[in-house]
């Protein structure tokens, strides 16, 4: 998804003093809030552009809770033809996460919203788990996504309902004592759907980033096993390079 100096006195040694019992008086919150906004050159979903491979303005906030709970919001623009018309995704996530051993399990819900789509039914849920395992540097993860039936993933414009399944892997590590990481990402996406590129496909994509202070510099290689053409006659499956920069707060 972030003093001034005053010297010994008799004044600042009394507050020394009654540091301690001032910090007893005050509750600590069992609330985390975090964010970023981003600029990406693309944006790919599953190795599908969203904006005709042009750039996207993205930013996201999350609350989460001590007991796992979180809330959490993101957006993106997109290109006109994804969605009726509409220029923006919003995603809208409530889920739990909880870390048993060295395993962290995530379960939630996502609510895919397009405002602007001229009536069309566009929206739909997505219900979502994975777990994740560190192994010293390196973090290893797998997520399954399924999308219920529904008129929005329908291929013959809402004629019909349709469902979603896509299942992922990802790897990622730092490089230690340096600012940089690697990632590799595997997807599968089962349909046929509106999610799907015919019966189903295949996505992958290998990718560095270096972080400096609360900013996240970030390159990747996208690719997918299948072609698909936006209105403007550009392949927004074929293999391209996505760079981003990030900030993080």
């Amino acid at each position: 998804m972030r003093k001034s100096i005053i010297g010994l006195s008799a004044l600042a040694l009394a507050a020394t003093v009654s540091t301690p019992a001032l910090a007893q008086d005050v509750p600590t919150s069992d609330l985390t809030v975090s964010g970023n906004a981003a600029v990406v050159t693309d944006y790919r979903f599953r190795g599908i552009s969203q904006t005709d491979k042009r750039f996207a303005l993205q930013g996201g906030i999350t609350v989460t809770h001590s007991s796992g709970f979180y809330v959490s919001t993101w957006g993106s623009s997109i290109d006109d033809y994804v969605a009726n018309g509409s220029d923006q995704e919003l995603d809208l996530i409530a889920g739990y996460s909880k870390t048993i051993g060295a395993a962290t399990v995530d379960v939630g819900v996502l609510y895919y919203y397009y405002p602007g789509s001229h009536g069309a039914n566009t929206d739909f849920v997505e219900p979502y788990a994975s777990i994740k395992g560190t192994f010293g540097p390196a973090t290893a993860k797998l997520t399954a996504n399924y999308a219920p039936k529904s008129r929005a993933l329908s291929v013959d414009g809402g004629l019909t309902r349709e469902d979603n399944l896509y299942i992922a892997g990802d790897l990622s590590t730092s490089i230690p004592n340096t600012p940089l990481g690697v990632s590799a990402h595997l997807g599968h996406s089962f349909g046929p759907s509106y999610l799907t590129i015919g019966k189903e496909y295949t996505d992958w994509n290998i990718g560095a980033t270096y972080s400096w202070s609360h900013l996240t510099f970030g390159v990747s290689y996208v690719d997918t096993d299948k072609s698909a053409y936006s209105p403007s006659g550009r392949n927004i499956s074929k293999a391209g390079v996505v760079g981003s920069v990030t900030a993080s707060f």
